[in-house]
């Protein structure tokens, strides 16, 4: 491995969105790799120990200087927005810290990824905190790459989030002026190529590179395709009021979870984020996809990781066995909840694997049956209660009105529903433990589609949570001995 390779990495805001996408890069390319968090257990849990992960925050001077020993090059992915304090604030004494930290361990290069945005424009708060950022790390006296990027697409960016809650919820948008603002978004997979090859630039003067998709759009245009791709219709209606400002107020009203954030990047807005620089392109060899693409990929990456990951890794960490769990995994709303019985995994998978056809469903199979007449008087399948083996299971058998997406003997089994709704839902169970206990977690899944989606999620709420809940006691029931 030559020396390049050995060199070791520091990389802060490993928990972060953009973080988490470029640790896997960095890790396939070979050089060490150091993480920087402030609670290393919880950051630990999420990385699956692969990698070492040290305590530290930028806020606490004293806790760098063991961060930064023997670091070669340092990724700077931090910033305050979801802060209740003065984020501005926050962010200068992080990158201040950072930088003497860097400068007092020797740190030769600093890779820090800013926002876009031209130093003459009337800026936002966040654009300038971002830029103030970037001229403090260049004091550190070390080689400083920044990258400034437009809009980020990918599942769990949040501009991206809050495009895909304002399209998802309104199927008629009042757009104000900025909508029309110009922006050139780029793709996740684009930004952390441009990150990883940032390592292999040659040494020397720090340089400002502003990284973008080749298409320049509006933000209505980026959320028309968004809505395009997800097979809605939208009607956005221009109206010559509404100040991002009121605007911000608005969306807290309509994306509750994202409010804080919301607001501080929709006052921004007003700021056209396209790159006016185009020495990347000479100095990469990375030619990013458009818009289309770039969503294509974060819809089809968010698709991938569902049906490949059980559902208890989509849940996060710290969720509770003993209560219900409600968590969100890109678009899909998802109701979790566990029961603990005194079996090994083999006898409490049994009464899972026969669900079904002439078992029923453990719990208030009338209301099933409800269900599925409901669905035929809407043109679907109805219930139709049959199954190919009343005890084995594969993948792609039909369960009543439900098909198998994914089977694990005496571990996992996953639905997903083929009935009439607004959108899709799966049904997984999954069971853990050893020859003394296991833990049975249920898990129902729905991916609204639109407004209509939504409403049937939360109006069904209540009875689906006696239903869900009835039915993993009866299994438990089932499964114990007695």
């Amino acid at each position: 491995m030559s020396g390049r390779r050995r060199r070791l990495i520091l990389l802060t805001g490993v928990t972060g969105y953009i973080g988490r996408q470029l640790l896997p890069f960095l890790q396939q390319r070979g050089p060490a790799v150091r993480c920087l968090a402030r609670r290393p257990a919880a950051a630990r849990g999420a990385l699956g120990g692969r990698t070492e992960v040290v305590e530290g925050d930028v806020l606490d001077p004293a806790s760098l200087g063991p961060a930064m020993r023997g670091v070669h090059t340092a990724y700077y992915l931090i910033h305050s927005l979801g802060s209740e304090a003065d984020f501005e604030a926050l962010d200068r004494r992080g990158a201040v810290n950072f930088a003497a930290a860097a400068r007092a361990a020797g740190v030769r290069r600093i890779i820090y990824l800013g926002g876009l945005a031209g130093p003459g424009d009337d800026l936002s708060r966040h654009l300038r905190s971002r830029l103030e950022v970037g001229r403090i790390l260049r004091a550190s006296a070390a080689q400083v790459i920044e990258l400034r990027a437009s809009v980020v697409i990918g599942s769990g960016s949040l501009s991206f989030e809050l495009v895909r809650a304002l399209v998802e919820r309104l199927p008629v948008m009042i757009c104000p002026r900025w909508v029309r603002t110009p922006a050139q978004p780029i793709a996740i997979r684009d930004v952390v190529a441009y990150l990883t090859a940032a390592l292999d630039l040659p040494d020397g003067d720090s340089r400002v590179y502003e990284v973008g998709g080749p298409d320049r759009v509006s933000y209505a245009e980026i959320m028309r395709e968004y809505a395009r791709q997800r097979g809605l219709c939208r009607l956005m209606v221009p109206v010559p009021v509404l100040t991002p400002r009121l605007s911000s107020l608005w969306l807290a009203l309509v994306t509750p979870v994202l409010a804080r954030v919301g607001r501080r990047l929709v006052e921004g807005v007003r700021n056209a984020s396209v790159v006016r620089d185009p020495a990347a392109l000479s100095a990469f060899a990375i030619r990013p996809v458009g818009l289309r693409e770039a969503i294509r990929q974060a819809l089809e990456a968010e698709e991938s990781q569902f049906a490949e990951r059980p559902a208890s890794q989509l849940l996060g960490a710290g969720t509770r066995a003993d209560r219900p769990a409600a968590a969100r995994f890109g678009n899909r709303l998802l109701d979790s909840r566990a029961r603990t019985v005194p079996v090994p995994p083999s006898q409490a998978f049994a009464p899972i694997r026969r669900i079904g056809g002439r078992t029923g469903w453990y719990y208030a199979d009338w209301l099933w049956d409800l269900r599925g007449l409901l669905d035929l008087l809407f043109g679907g399948r109805g219930m139709r209660r049959r199954r190919r083996d009343p005890e084995d299971l594969r993948v792609g058998d039909r369960v009543d009105c439900w098909r198998v997406a994914a089977f694990q003997p005496d571990r996992r089994l996953r639905l997903e529903a083929e009935m009439k709704l607004p959108g899709r839902a799966w049904l997984e169970f999954e069971v853990s433990g050893d020859a003394r206990c296991s833990t049975v977690r249920q898990t129902a899944a729905f991916d609204p589609r639109g407004l209509a989606g939504l409403l049937y999620w939360h109006v069904l709420r209540p009875v689906h949570h006696v239903t869900w809940n009835g039915m993993l006691k009866a299994l438990a029931a089932s499964a114990a001995p007695g």
